[in-house]
């Protein structure tokens, strides 16, 4: 195993040749093999327009569904162990890693999504905050975003350390505004 790890963080030398997709690869081929899964995976590199690069890995084979146990904890370990081994070879480089595993990260976005969809319609009813549980940082980035296309209402993370809750409110601006068109409706 210290052999494996050595590749992976290079022990005490730096990475000679090849680029960050190649040692992904690389290393997400060891992760498989000696985790002894079945699993095979697709790596796409893209470059904005800033000249950040993104690598998404997509995860497919016989232990998707392990992989998308327990909130997916597995694909955030693997997501974590391959931006960790990529900061440790390539230091400058600011190339960021997705992976997903059978559309796992569209079906839980989408579900924190309505999530705060039925939230956000109970804040606005009743006029008074309401709070979603606490959440790590990829989720409450995908609620705040969420939640900011409407002017109607606000949201901020409340708590210390990594899990926070979230606080869903209406804003001032956002109720005139729906007194307004309120009005403007019963004018007609």
């Amino acid at each position: 195993m210290a052999g494996f790890l050595s590749k992976i963080f290079g022990g005490k030398k730096k990475a000679t040749g090849g680029g960050i997709e190649d040692v992904v690869c690389e290393t997400l081929d060891g992760l498989i093999e000696r985790g002894g899964f079945e699993l095979t995976y697709d790596c796409k590199i893209e470059t904005e327009a800033s000249g950040e690069s993104h690598l998404q890995i997509d995860i497919t084979g016989a232990d998707e569904d392990l992989m998308k146990e327990r909130e997916g904890q597995l694909i955030d370990a693997f997501q974590l162990f391959l931006q960790r081994a990529i900061q440790h070879r390539f230091a400058e480089d600011k190339t960021k890693i997705s992976i997903d595993c059978g559309g796992y990260r569209e079906e839980s976005n989408q579900a924190l999504i309505e999530l705060a969809d039925k939230l956000k319609g109970q804040a606005l009813e009743k006029g008074k905050s309401v709070y979603f549980r606490a959440l790590p940082p990829k989720d409450r980035k995908v609620i705040h975003q969420y939640l900011a296309g409407d002017d109607r209402v606000k949201s901020r993370s409340i708590g210390e350390g990594l899990y926070k809750k979230i606080k869903i409110y209406p804003s001032k601006g956002g109720q005139q505004a729906d007194a307004a068109d309120d009005s403007a409706q019963h004018s007609d």
